[in-house]
Protein backbone atom coordinates (compact mmCIF):
# COMPACT_ATOMS: atom_id res chain seq x y z
CA UNK A 1 0.00 0.00 0.00
CA UNK A 2 1.53 3.29 -0.93
CA UNK A 3 2.43 5.90 1.99
CA UNK A 4 2.69 9.77 1.74
CA UNK A 5 6.16 11.50 1.77
CA UNK A 6 7.53 12.03 5.19
CA UNK A 7 6.80 15.60 5.33
CA UNK A 8 3.46 15.82 3.86
CA UNK A 9 2.40 13.48 6.35
CA UNK A 10 3.77 15.71 9.04
CA UNK A 11 2.01 18.50 7.11
CA UNK A 12 -1.15 17.32 7.30
CA UNK A 13 -0.78 16.93 10.92
CA UNK A 14 0.48 19.80 11.36
CA UNK A 15 -3.08 21.19 9.88
CA UNK A 16 -5.64 18.69 12.12
CA UNK A 17 -3.66 20.06 15.07
CA UNK A 18 -4.18 23.78 14.42
CA UNK A 19 -8.28 23.04 13.85
CA UNK A 20 -8.45 21.09 16.98
CA UNK A 21 -8.98 23.89 19.49
CA UNK A 22 -11.65 25.42 16.79
CA UNK A 23 -13.54 21.90 16.26
CA UNK A 24 -13.65 21.41 19.74
CA UNK A 25 -14.65 25.11 20.68
CA UNK A 26 -17.74 24.23 17.74
CA UNK A 27 -18.57 20.56 19.62
CA UNK A 28 -18.82 22.33 23.41
CA UNK A 29 -22.11 24.81 22.03
CA UNK A 30 -25.52 23.69 23.22
CA UNK A 31 -27.58 21.94 21.27
CA UNK A 32 -30.27 23.92 20.06
CA UNK A 33 -33.71 22.65 21.93
CA UNK A 34 -36.49 21.23 20.07
CA UNK A 35 -39.99 22.60 20.78
CA UNK A 36 -42.35 20.11 22.02
CA UNK A 37 -45.85 20.11 21.41
CA UNK A 38 -48.85 20.35 23.68
CA UNK A 39 -49.15 17.70 26.96
CA UNK A 40 -51.41 15.22 26.27
CA UNK A 41 -54.81 15.21 28.16
CA UNK A 42 -52.96 12.08 30.60
CA UNK A 43 -50.56 14.55 31.17
CA UNK A 44 -52.32 17.38 32.33
CA UNK A 45 -54.72 14.98 34.47
CA UNK A 46 -51.94 13.36 36.37
CA UNK A 47 -50.39 17.36 36.71
CA UNK A 48 -53.76 19.10 37.82
CA UNK A 49 -54.54 15.62 40.17
CA UNK A 50 -50.91 16.07 42.35
CA UNK A 51 -51.25 20.00 42.37
CA UNK A 52 -54.92 19.60 43.50
CA UNK A 53 -54.22 16.89 46.27
CA UNK A 54 -50.48 17.11 47.28
CA UNK A 55 -51.64 19.76 49.77
CA UNK A 56 -53.62 17.55 51.71
CA UNK A 57 -51.01 15.01 51.91
CA UNK A 58 -49.24 15.02 55.09
CA UNK A 59 -45.78 13.21 56.07
CA UNK A 60 -46.19 11.45 59.57
CA UNK A 61 -42.47 10.91 61.76
CA UNK A 62 -43.15 8.88 64.86
CA UNK A 63 -40.65 9.13 68.00
CA UNK A 64 -40.33 6.63 70.69
CA UNK A 65 -38.40 7.33 74.14
CA UNK A 66 -35.26 5.27 74.54
CA UNK A 67 -33.08 5.06 78.02
CA UNK A 68 -29.95 4.89 77.95
CA UNK A 69 -29.04 1.54 79.81
CA UNK A 70 -25.87 3.05 81.77
CA UNK A 71 -26.57 6.96 81.84
CA UNK A 72 -30.59 6.07 82.18
CA UNK A 73 -30.82 9.36 80.67
CA UNK A 74 -33.89 9.37 78.03
CA UNK A 75 -34.14 10.32 74.38
CA UNK A 76 -35.94 10.60 71.93
CA UNK A 77 -35.48 8.69 68.32
CA UNK A 78 -37.23 8.68 65.42
CA UNK A 79 -38.94 5.25 65.38
CA UNK A 80 -40.88 5.27 62.16
CA UNK A 81 -42.34 7.71 59.07
CA UNK A 82 -45.53 6.67 57.08
CA UNK A 83 -47.79 9.17 55.19
CA UNK A 84 -51.24 10.82 55.89
CA UNK A 85 -53.62 13.23 54.79
CA UNK A 86 -55.77 16.18 56.16
CA UNK A 87 -59.84 14.93 56.79
CA UNK A 88 -61.15 18.38 57.47
CA UNK A 89 -60.45 21.78 58.75
CA UNK A 90 -60.41 21.02 62.27
CA UNK A 91 -56.88 19.64 61.98
CA UNK A 92 -57.77 16.10 61.92
CA UNK A 93 -55.24 13.58 60.29
CA UNK A 94 -56.16 9.84 59.15
CA UNK A 95 -53.39 7.38 58.28
CA UNK A 96 -52.66 3.80 59.32
CA UNK A 97 -52.69 2.98 62.79
CA UNK A 98 -49.67 0.59 62.68
CA UNK A 99 -47.76 3.60 61.22
CA UNK A 100 -47.96 5.00 64.83
CA UNK A 101 -48.15 1.64 66.70
CA UNK A 102 -45.45 1.56 68.95
CA UNK A 103 -44.59 5.83 69.12
CA UNK A 104 -45.06 7.67 72.00
CA UNK A 105 -44.89 10.81 70.19
CA UNK A 106 -46.33 12.08 66.35
CA UNK A 107 -45.05 14.79 64.42
CA UNK A 108 -46.98 15.92 61.08
CA UNK A 109 -45.13 17.57 58.14
CA UNK A 110 -47.74 19.47 56.16
CA UNK A 111 -46.59 20.36 52.84
CA UNK A 112 -44.78 24.08 53.23
CA UNK A 113 -42.79 21.91 55.47
CA UNK A 114 -43.95 23.13 58.77
CA UNK A 115 -44.30 20.72 61.42
CA UNK A 116 -46.59 20.01 63.69
CA UNK A 117 -46.76 17.68 67.10
CA UNK A 118 -49.55 16.00 67.03
CA UNK A 119 -52.04 13.81 69.37
CA UNK A 120 -53.92 10.91 68.60
CA UNK A 121 -57.75 11.06 68.78
CA UNK A 122 -58.66 7.16 68.46
CA UNK A 123 -57.82 4.32 66.58
CA UNK A 124 -59.33 1.27 65.09
CA UNK A 125 -56.39 -1.67 64.89
CA UNK A 126 -58.72 -4.40 63.08
CA UNK A 127 -59.18 -1.81 60.02
CA UNK A 128 -55.53 -0.10 60.49
CA UNK A 129 -57.08 3.02 61.11
CA UNK A 130 -55.82 5.86 63.45
CA UNK A 131 -56.89 9.53 63.41
CA UNK A 132 -54.59 12.05 65.09
CA UNK A 133 -54.89 15.68 65.62
CA UNK A 134 -52.40 18.91 64.73
CA UNK A 135 -53.31 22.88 65.53
CA UNK A 136 -52.46 24.23 62.45
CA UNK A 137 -53.89 27.63 60.94
CA UNK A 138 -57.18 26.83 59.14
CA UNK A 139 -55.96 28.19 55.91
CA UNK A 140 -52.80 25.48 55.83
CA UNK A 141 -55.64 22.48 56.37
CA UNK A 142 -57.33 21.90 53.02
CA UNK A 143 -59.51 18.63 54.01
CA UNK A 144 -58.79 16.28 50.82
CA UNK A 145 -62.26 15.63 48.69
CA UNK A 146 -63.94 12.59 49.36
CA UNK A 147 -65.24 9.73 46.82
CA UNK A 148 -66.32 6.58 46.98
CA UNK A 149 -65.58 2.99 46.75
CA UNK A 150 -68.57 0.69 45.74
CA UNK A 151 -68.98 1.66 42.30
CA UNK A 152 -65.19 1.08 41.90
CA UNK A 153 -64.35 -0.94 38.85
CA UNK A 154 -61.33 -3.17 37.86
CA UNK A 155 -59.15 -1.11 35.19
CA UNK A 156 -59.81 2.26 35.73
CA UNK A 157 -57.08 4.46 36.42
CA UNK A 158 -55.59 5.24 40.48
CA UNK A 159 -53.26 7.51 41.96
CA UNK A 160 -51.32 7.51 45.13
CA UNK A 161 -49.26 10.30 46.88
CA UNK A 162 -47.06 9.34 49.58
CA UNK A 163 -43.32 9.58 51.07
CA UNK A 164 -41.68 6.47 49.85
CA UNK A 165 -38.42 5.69 51.73
CA UNK A 166 -39.03 9.62 53.67
CA UNK A 167 -39.11 10.94 50.10
CA UNK A 168 -41.12 13.78 50.34
CA UNK A 169 -44.14 14.24 48.07
CA UNK A 170 -43.97 11.31 45.42
CA UNK A 171 -46.53 10.39 42.70
CA UNK A 172 -47.45 7.15 40.95
CA UNK A 173 -50.12 5.89 39.02
CA UNK A 174 -51.71 2.71 38.31
CA UNK A 175 -54.94 0.92 38.29
CA UNK A 176 -57.31 -1.11 40.33
CA UNK A 177 -56.18 -4.53 39.75
CA UNK A 178 -58.47 -6.07 41.76
CA UNK A 179 -61.43 -5.69 44.21
CA UNK A 180 -62.65 -7.02 47.20
CA UNK A 181 -59.65 -8.62 48.31
CA UNK A 182 -59.28 -9.61 51.94
CA UNK A 183 -55.99 -8.92 53.99
CA UNK A 184 -55.03 -9.13 57.53
CA UNK A 185 -54.53 -6.41 59.67
CA UNK A 186 -52.31 -5.37 63.12
CA UNK A 187 -54.67 -7.65 65.49
CA UNK A 188 -55.16 -10.47 62.72
CA UNK A 189 -58.77 -9.89 61.91
CA UNK A 190 -59.36 -10.03 58.44
CA UNK A 191 -59.91 -6.55 56.63
CA UNK A 192 -62.19 -7.54 53.66
CA UNK A 193 -62.94 -5.54 50.67
CA UNK A 194 -59.35 -4.24 50.32
CA UNK A 195 -58.80 -2.93 47.00
CA UNK A 196 -55.48 -3.96 45.13
CA UNK A 197 -53.59 -1.75 42.72
CA UNK A 198 -50.58 -1.71 40.80
CA UNK A 199 -49.78 1.96 41.63
CA UNK A 200 -46.38 1.67 43.04
CA UNK A 201 -46.53 1.85 46.99
CA UNK A 202 -43.52 1.08 49.04
CA UNK A 203 -42.32 1.84 53.19
CA UNK A 204 -43.28 5.21 54.24
CA UNK A 205 -46.74 5.13 51.78
CA UNK A 206 -48.78 3.68 54.40
CA UNK A 207 -51.55 6.05 55.18
CA UNK A 208 -51.78 8.01 51.96
CA UNK A 209 -54.53 8.25 49.74
CA UNK A 210 -55.42 6.31 46.99
CA UNK A 211 -57.09 8.38 44.38
CA UNK A 212 -59.71 8.02 41.79
CA UNK A 213 -59.10 10.12 37.81
CA UNK A 214 -60.98 12.99 39.74
CA UNK A 215 -58.53 13.48 42.59
CA UNK A 216 -61.20 11.81 45.03
CA UNK A 217 -60.30 9.50 47.90
CA UNK A 218 -60.95 6.10 47.40
CA UNK A 219 -58.97 4.29 49.79
CA UNK A 220 -56.18 4.36 51.96
CA UNK A 221 -52.47 2.67 51.27
CA UNK A 222 -52.43 0.13 53.97
CA UNK A 223 -50.01 -2.77 52.45
CA UNK A 224 -47.33 -4.54 49.61
CA UNK A 225 -47.53 -7.65 49.09
CA UNK A 226 -43.43 -8.09 48.26
CA UNK A 227 -40.67 -10.58 49.98
CA UNK A 228 -38.50 -7.84 49.80
CA UNK A 229 -40.93 -5.64 51.52
CA UNK A 230 -40.68 -3.17 48.12
CA UNK A 231 -43.44 -2.82 45.71
CA UNK A 232 -43.34 -5.76 43.38
CA UNK A 233 -47.22 -4.80 41.78
CA UNK A 234 -49.44 -5.60 44.10
CA UNK A 235 -50.56 -2.78 46.83
CA UNK A 236 -53.88 -3.06 48.87
CA UNK A 237 -55.66 -0.04 50.48
CA UNK A 238 -58.65 0.01 52.79
CA UNK A 239 -61.91 1.47 50.97
CA UNK A 240 -63.15 4.92 51.49
CA UNK A 241 -66.91 3.67 52.39
CA UNK A 242 -64.96 1.68 55.27
CA UNK A 243 -62.52 4.83 55.97
CA UNK A 244 -65.73 7.34 55.86
CA UNK A 245 -67.90 5.26 58.58
CA UNK A 246 -65.06 4.39 61.34
CA UNK A 247 -63.46 7.88 61.16
CA UNK A 248 -66.37 10.33 62.17
CA UNK A 249 -66.51 7.77 65.08
CA UNK A 250 -63.16 7.55 65.94
CA UNK A 251 -63.60 11.50 66.29
CA UNK A 252 -66.57 11.83 67.94
CA UNK A 253 -65.69 8.73 70.63
CA UNK A 254 -62.04 8.49 70.59
CA UNK A 255 -62.31 4.86 70.07
CA UNK A 256 -64.50 2.76 67.50
CA UNK A 257 -67.19 0.68 69.59
CA UNK A 258 -68.54 -1.86 67.74
CA UNK A 259 -72.42 -2.97 67.73
CA UNK A 260 -72.64 -6.21 69.64
CA UNK A 261 -75.26 -9.05 69.93
CA UNK A 262 -73.51 -10.60 73.45
CA UNK A 263 -72.66 -14.07 71.82
CA UNK A 264 -69.55 -16.49 72.05
CA UNK A 265 -68.94 -18.20 69.28
CA UNK A 266 -67.49 -22.03 68.83
CA UNK A 267 -64.50 -23.21 66.82
CA UNK A 268 -65.21 -24.43 62.97
CA UNK A 269 -64.58 -27.55 63.86
CA UNK A 270 -67.00 -27.87 66.60
CA UNK A 271 -69.82 -27.05 63.50
CA UNK A 272 -68.49 -29.88 61.94
CA UNK A 273 -68.24 -32.21 64.57
CA UNK A 274 -72.36 -31.34 65.52
CA UNK A 275 -73.42 -31.34 61.64
CA UNK A 276 -74.30 -27.77 61.79
CA UNK A 277 -74.30 -25.40 58.81
CA UNK A 278 -72.02 -23.25 58.37
CA UNK A 279 -72.19 -19.75 60.54
CA UNK A 280 -71.75 -18.95 63.81
CA UNK A 281 -72.35 -21.57 66.12
CA UNK A 282 -73.42 -20.32 69.99
CA UNK A 283 -71.78 -21.77 72.80
CA UNK A 284 -72.64 -18.71 74.98
CA UNK A 285 -75.26 -16.52 75.11
CA UNK A 286 -74.58 -13.33 77.90
CA UNK A 287 -77.25 -12.54 79.98
CA UNK A 288 -79.80 -9.06 79.71
CA UNK A 289 -77.43 -9.07 76.47
CA UNK A 290 -79.73 -9.03 72.81
CA UNK A 291 -79.29 -12.22 72.01
CA UNK A 292 -80.99 -13.30 75.28
CA UNK A 293 -83.65 -11.19 74.61
CA UNK A 294 -84.02 -12.47 71.42
CA UNK A 295 -84.63 -15.92 72.52
CA UNK A 296 -81.37 -17.35 71.08
CA UNK A 297 -79.67 -20.29 72.87
CA UNK A 298 -76.25 -22.05 73.05
CA UNK A 299 -75.20 -25.23 72.58
CA UNK A 300 -74.66 -27.39 76.04
CA UNK A 301 -75.38 -30.34 78.01
CA UNK A 302 -77.73 -31.87 80.00
CA UNK A 303 -77.09 -33.30 83.27
CA UNK A 304 -76.49 -37.11 81.70
CA UNK A 305 -73.94 -35.27 79.36
CA UNK A 306 -75.73 -35.12 76.03
CA UNK A 307 -75.99 -32.24 73.75
CA UNK A 308 -78.72 -30.00 74.02
CA UNK A 309 -78.83 -28.12 70.33
CA UNK A 310 -78.52 -24.49 70.39
CA UNK A 311 -78.41 -22.15 67.79
CA UNK A 312 -76.57 -20.90 64.55
CA UNK A 313 -76.74 -17.67 62.94
CA UNK A 314 -76.34 -17.96 59.71
CA UNK A 315 -77.14 -14.83 58.10
CA UNK A 316 -77.83 -11.16 59.11
CA UNK A 317 -80.34 -9.41 57.11
CA UNK A 318 -80.09 -11.84 54.64
CA UNK A 319 -76.68 -11.45 54.58
CA UNK A 320 -75.41 -15.02 54.75
CA UNK A 321 -71.79 -15.04 57.43
CA UNK A 322 -69.83 -18.24 57.19
CA UNK A 323 -68.08 -17.23 60.49
CA UNK A 324 -67.79 -15.02 63.25
CA UNK A 325 -65.11 -12.55 61.59
CA UNK A 326 -68.23 -12.30 58.62
CA UNK A 327 -70.63 -11.76 61.40
CA UNK A 328 -68.32 -9.24 62.97
CA UNK A 329 -67.79 -7.02 59.84
CA UNK A 330 -71.67 -6.98 59.24
CA UNK A 331 -72.41 -5.39 62.87
CA UNK A 332 -68.89 -2.70 62.24
CA UNK A 333 -71.58 -1.70 59.67
CA UNK A 334 -74.54 -1.15 62.06
CA UNK A 335 -74.98 1.37 64.62
CA UNK A 336 -75.71 0.88 68.44
CA UNK A 337 -79.59 0.62 68.72
CA UNK A 338 -80.44 -0.73 65.45
CA UNK A 339 -82.89 -3.51 64.66
CA UNK A 340 -81.06 -6.20 62.81
CA UNK A 341 -83.32 -9.41 61.82
CA UNK A 342 -81.42 -12.64 62.15
CA UNK A 343 -81.78 -15.81 60.47
CA UNK A 344 -80.96 -19.18 62.32
CA UNK A 345 -81.04 -22.84 62.11
CA UNK A 346 -81.59 -24.99 64.97
CA UNK A 347 -82.14 -28.75 65.01
CA UNK A 348 -82.42 -28.43 62.12
CA UNK A 349 -84.87 -26.06 61.51
CA UNK A 350 -84.53 -21.92 60.40
CA UNK A 351 -86.17 -19.34 61.39
CA UNK A 352 -85.72 -15.57 61.79
CA UNK A 353 -85.72 -13.06 64.51
CA UNK A 354 -85.48 -9.57 65.37
CA UNK A 355 -82.12 -8.66 67.55
CA UNK A 356 -81.43 -4.78 69.03
CA UNK A 357 -78.04 -4.36 68.27
CA UNK A 358 -76.08 -3.16 72.28
CA UNK A 359 -72.72 -2.38 72.92
CA UNK A 360 -69.68 -4.57 72.76
CA UNK A 361 -68.30 -3.08 75.66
Amino acid sequence: MPTLPRRLTLAVALLFLGCAPAFAKAQAQPRAVNARGALDAEELNNIGVFKRVSPSVVHITTLSVQRDFFSLRTSEQPSGTGTGFIWDDAGHVVTNFHVIQGGDRATVTLNDQSSFPAKLVGAYPDRDIAVLRIEAPHEKLPAIAVGASRDLQVGQKVYAIGNPFGLDQTLTTGIVSALNREIESVTRRTIKGAIQTDAAINPGNSGGPLLDSAGRLIGVNTAIYSPSGASAGIGFAIPVDEVNRIVPRLIRDGRFIRPALGVTAGPENLAKALGAPKGVLLVNVADASPAAAAGLKPFGRDRSGRIVQGDVITAVDGVAVADLDDMLSLLETRQIGEKVTLTVWRAGQTRKVTATLGSSD
